[in-house]
C-alpha cells in the first residue's frame, strides 16, 4: 500500500526553523574559517577550524532534524533510531571537518575542489543516515535521479560556501553568504525528500515507540545549544566583526614621526 506523504505537517514553521539553524551554523562556521586564515602561524588556527567544522555541522544536522519533525505518513506513525540518529551528527561533523582542514590548510583550487566535494558527500552521507534512522510501519524507497539531484546540490553548496570562506573577508558579506548557504543546505534536503515514497505494511501500525517530537527536540537541545555557545565565542573576538580594512589597520604597527628641534630630534607617538 501507498502512504501518503506530507513532509509539512506543522506548515511553514518547521522549514523556516531549519534554514534559520542552516543559516546560523554556516554564519559561525565561515567565520571561524576566516578567524583561521588571518594569520596562519598562529597556534590557535586547529582550533578554529574545529570550531567552524562543528558549527556548520551541527547546523547542518539540526537543519535536517527540525526539517524531520515535520515529515509525517497519514497511515503509520514514525520513530527514529537513536544510535543512528547521532551517528548522523558525528558524521556530518567529522566529514566537514575533513573538507574544513583540507582548505584551512592548503587553499588552492584544487584543494577547493576536494574539499568541497567531501564536504558535500558527507553533507548527502549526513541526510540519508538520518534517513536510515527511521523506524515506521513500511518501507522507504527513493527515486535515484532525485537523489543523484541532492547530492549534487550538496557538494555545489559545499564548495560555494568554503569559496566564500577562503575569498570573502568582510562580515556583511559572510553573512549574506551564510544566507545563500541556508538556501543551497535547506534546497538539498527538501530536494532529497521529494525522492521519498512509503510503501506501507498494513494500514494498522504494531510499532508503539516515541513520537518524533518527544524524541527529536530533547536531542536538539545539545546542538542548538553548542551553536549558541559558538555564537558567543565569535562575538567576543573582535577580529571576526571587522572588515577587510580593519584587519590591515591592525596588522600595520605605528610607526613614530620625526621632527627636528634646535639640532636634535624628538619623536611623537
Amino acid at each position: 500500500m501507498e502512504g501518503t506523504v506530507d513532509g509539512f505537517r506543522y506548515g511553514a514553521v518547521t522549514p523556516v526553523a531549519a534554514y534559520l539553524m542552516a543559516c546560523l551554523g554556516g554564519a559561525l562556521g565561515l567565520r571561524c574559517i576566516v578567524r583561521s586564515l588571518i594569520n596562519n602561524t598562529e597556534s590557535w588556527k586547529p582550533g578554529w577550524l574545529a570550531l567552524g567544522a562543528a558549527s556548520i555541522g551541527c547546523g547542518i544536522w539540526t537543519m535536517h532534524f527540525i526539517a524531520m519533525i515535520g515529515f509525517h505518513v497519514e497511515e503509520t506513525r514514525i520513530g527514529y533510531h537513536v544510535g543512528l540518529t547521532v551517528l548522523s551528527l558525528a558524521v556530518a561533523i567529522v566529514v566537514v571537518g575533513i573538507g574544513v582542514f583540507i582548505v584551512g590548510y592548503r587553499g588552492t583550487r584544487g584543494s577547493l575542489a576536494l574539499a568541497g566535494v567531501v564536504t558535500g558527500l558527507g553533507v548527502a552521507a549526513m541526510h540519508y543516515l538520518g534517513m536510515a534512522a527511521l523506524r515506521l510501519n513500511g518501507r522507504i524507497a527513493y527515486d535515484p535521479f532525485t537523489v543523484a539531484l541532492s547530492v549534487l546540490i550538496a557538494i555545489a553548496a559545499s564548495t560555494a560556501a568554503l569559496w566564500a570562506a577562503v575569498t570573502i573577508r568582510g562580515f556583511l558579506a559572510s553573512l549574506g553568504a551564510s544566507l545563500v548557504m541556508g538556501v543551497a543546505v535547506s534546497g538539498m534536503h527538501y530536494t532529497a525528500m521529494a525522492s521519498v515514497s512509503v510503501h506501507v505494511h498494513s494500514t494498522t501500525s504494531s510499532w508503539a515507540g516515541d513520537t518524533p517530537t518527544s524524541l527529536l527536540l530533547p536531542m536538539l537541545i545539545g546542538p542548538v545549544i553548542f551553536l549558541l555557545l559558538a555564537g558567543v565565542v565569535v562575538m567576543f573576538d573582535p577580529l571576526l566583526v571587522l572588515g577587510d580594512g580593519d584587519w590591515n589597520r591592525t596588522a600595520k604597527p605605528q610607526t613614530p614621526v620625526t621632527r627636528p628641534t634646535a639640532g636634535r630630534s624628538w619623536s611623537r607617538n
